[in-house]
């Protein structure tokens, strides 16, 4: 029987499944989804789309996914009421609280939570209510030196700059593949295309990265780098360009601070120095400074390459300290501070002036790691649970994460999860991670929820305002994360776990507009009122915002109505010159040359040649557009295709221990091993091998039908949980050695 005619409708909405959150057109009949596409008209998007949207149905169809709490009994998993999840976690967490300190409990924060607007916004919520100093999260798996070089230089460590593609006529892309993330920390959905209209016009492409990855397949060049020899090929860029006289600030030299200690901190690192440690040519060193320097619209943009390895903050400041040079920082075409319409840290308080970024106010009890950002590296998480003493993680809680899988040595994380007294996990699924928890607590489908990307506005391509509604209405029963969020911090505050977090919610926003709106508050929560949730709190940072209607000052300002009531989205503009304005160093100057930093410059020179033990490799990483994190593995529509999970290898590395296409490889780091099958491919750089990661389904206790059916090889079960590096506390995910040896055959 067809379903009434009213039942097919057309829904607008915002893909949440990765950094290029694109706009999507949701044709469905009734409740169901029968087809999802680029949405042609979205303002950031233009109708661009990869497969991991399409497989937003498969997500809310799966039936792996979680649609009620579970609670451990025997060791098995049992459905369980809300609240009698709740009345579980006041129980057993509780004690731990009252007998060993608030550090008893550790946090662990999946990135995820940047995608879904109710975590986002109620994740500090929880974090303020826990007052526990063992928070983890995968910044520091990723993207941290990032945030520490942008907070160390600009004053806010989301002041990313990213290149103004539309306008730009030569761009270096090193240690990043925006093909296949459509930007990361760089919101560009669409990149290919976009990449093949800076070559029409003119412009120039150069990716440096040691492998021929997608991106390079499209530049005008690519050259190999040794992994890890990121911060040598950029300061002897760096270098290079004060030898040669190129340096241009322009107008921003008199909101420069630290130019001539920058100088003197690059001396060694000549391109000839350089090259014994990355590989890259000398004259190639000079050939791209001079091109860089002559671009009338140049940028250099690094990511997760330039982020996991050793000298990941250092490598991530000279990517900008070379925009900063070479005269290309906040200038039209060249690296350029998005102005968001919510939320921004460099669009809020006093212009031009701020605190800065101060990290190390505590830092982790047995390894001493520095805190940054009020988080601790997940590497730490481990040894943090194992240790006996007082501030000893007995209790864990984990949003949106999989750190067993995501994180290095896994197996000693996962025997750390073992021994805990009580774990709770809110998370769509019984993973490899939370198949240690207690209790789970489930989200809701992306499509069952309103959709507003806080983070990515400020690191989009283009000034846009984006929201969508909810596509279907979600069980009556099922919590939505902000309220799962609020019950949990009502525990930690000793509230109960039968708290009325929709009026504790009320509360805090009365608060929040009191401070702020003094004795307009009145009128600005009547304006707000007949929403509840995310929805008042955002409503409230977009007309309070740089774009906002300012509660009927600015008329025609943004407002989450009419956000929502715009399916493409509101265009505000391409990004414009920002500085000083958007600055927050407490110096009011762009600080070129940040103590920390020319440190490691100075650790960094003291390095010996590059070298790899003999018959070794260097292990690197590598992404899929079909596998942004480990639980897509679980999607048909992603899942589908050849073997994804390869060790790519040069022919003659293969060549010289015996293997074929398609044979099963060992790869030994000391005595971890894991096996995987090989793919020889001459995009590798020879002495470079890489897997991706996010594999290792084969997990007892996990439930994840479709992944287990492949599930690949844990590229970090390889790792050394201690490397890290030292500012940002990120883990070196690449450039490790191994051996290869063949165990058989295709």
């Amino acid at each position: 029987m067809s379903p009434p005619p009213d039942a097919r409708r057309t829904a607008y909405r915002i893909c949440p499944l990765c950094e290029a959150c694109c706009g999507l057109e949701l044709r469905l009949d009734g409740e169901r989804v029968v087809s999802i596409r680029g949405h042609d008209g979205d303002v950031l998007s233009a109708g661009y789309v990869c497969p991991k949207a399409v497989a937003l149905r498969d997500l809310h169809d799966d039936p792996d996914r979680l649609r009620q709490p579970l609670l451990k009994r025997g060791g098995s998993f049992e459905p369980v009421s809300w609240d009698a999840a709740f009345d579980e976690i006041e129980r057993r967490l509780m004690p731990l609280l009252q007998t060993h300190g608030r550090d008893a409990v550790g946090l662990v924060l999946g990135n995820p939570i940047v995608h879904k607007l109710g975590l986002s916004l109620y994740v500090p919520r929880l974090v303020k209510a826990l007052g526990t100093r063992n928070v983890f999260s995968a910044s520091t798996l990723d993207q941290m030196p990032k945030h520490v070089s942008c907070g160390l230089m600009f004053g806010h460590p989301l002041s990313v700059p990213v290149p103004d593609i539309g306008r730009c006529d030569w761009l270096l892309v090193i240690g990043a593949n925006p093909i296949v993330s459509n930007g990361s920390m760089w919101t560009v959905p669409g990149f290919r295309d976009r990449a093949r209209a800076l070559r029409a016009r003119g412009a120039r492409l150069t990716v440096i990265d040691p492998r021929r990855t997608e991106t390079a397949r499209v530049a005008d060049a690519h050259h190999f780098i040794r992994p890890g020899g990121d911060v040598y090929l950029l300061a002897a860029m760096a270098r290079t360009l004060f030898d040669e006289g190129l340096v241009r600030l322009g107008r921003l030299q008199p909101h420069v601070a630290g130019l001539d200690a920058l100088r003197d901190a690059l001396s060694p690192f000549t391109p000839e120095f350089a090259q014994a440690r990355s590989g890259v040519g000398a004259d190639t060193v000079r050939r791209l400074t001079r091109e860089l320097a002559a671009a009338e619209r140049g940028c250099v943009y690094g990511r997760i390459g330039t982020c996991t390895q050793p000298f990941g903050s250092a490598a991530s400041w000279l990517v900008d300290v070379l925009n900063l040079l070479s005269g290309h920082l906040d200038e039209n075409g060249g690296a350029m501070f998005p102005k968001a319409p919510a939320l921004a840290g460099n669009t809020q308080g006093k212009p031009g002036v701020g605190r800065g970024l101060v990290t190390g106010r505590h830092r982790s009890r047995v390894s001493g790691a520095p805190e940054v950002l009020g988080e601790l590296p997940m590497g730490c998480l481990a040894e943090e649970i194992e240790t006996p003493g007082d501030g000893q993680v007995r209790a864990l809680i984990t949003v949106a994460g999989n750190p067993v899988l995501s994180a290095p040595n896994g197996e000693r994380l996962s025997r750390a999860l073992d021994s805990l007294a009580f774990m709770v996990s809110v998370d769509i699924y019984v993973n490899e991670t939370t198949r240690h928890a207690d209790v789970i607590l489930p989200g809701l489908s992306p499509l069952e929820e309103m959709h507003y990307d806080v983070a990515f506005a400020q690191l989009a391509h283009r000034n846009v305002a984006r929201a969508s509604a909810a596509v279907l209405e979600p069980a009556p029963a099922h919590l939505p994360e902000w309220q799962t969020l609020l019950r949990l911090a009502a525990i930690a505050q000793g509230r109960g776990p039968r708290a009325d977090v929709c009026a504790w919610d009320d509360e805090l926003l009365a608060a929040e507009v009191a401070k702020h709106a003094g004795a307009h508050a009145g009128a600005v929560l009547a304006a707000l009122g007949g929403q509840a949730g995310p929805a008042r709190w955002i409503d409230l940072a977009l007309r309070s915002g740089p774009y906002g209607d300012g509660f009927g000052l600015r008329p025609g300002g943004v407002t989450l109505a009419r956000t929502l009531a715009a399916p493409a989205g509101i265009d505000l503009g391409p990004l414009e010159p920002r500085l000083p304005e958007a600055l927050r160093t407490p110096s009011g100057k762009i600080e070129a040359a940040p103590a920390v930093l020319l440190g490691e410059l100075a650790r960094a020179a003291a390095q010996p040649p590059a070298s790899t033990p003999a018959a070794a490799l260097l292990l690197v990483g590598r992404r899929d557009v079909r596998s942004n994190n480990s639980w897509m593995h679980n999607l048909p529509v992603l899942a589908k295709g050849p073997q994804r999970c390869t060790l790519l290898m040069h022919p003659a590395d293969a060549a010289t221990r015996g293997l074929a296409d398609g044979d099963v490889a060992r790869v030994r780091a000391g005595a971890r091993t894991i096996d995987a099958p090989v793919a020889i491919s001459d995009d590798l750089m020879p002495g470079v091998v890489s897997l991706p990661h996010g594999w290792g389904h084969d997990l007892p206790g996990a439930q994840l039908r479709v992944a287990r059916e492949q599930p690949g090889a844990n590229l970090n079960a390889l790792l050394d949980e201690s490397l890290r590096d030292p500012l940002s506390g990120t883990a070196v995910l690449g450039g490790v050695a191994v051996r290869v040896e063949r165990v058989g055959a295709a």
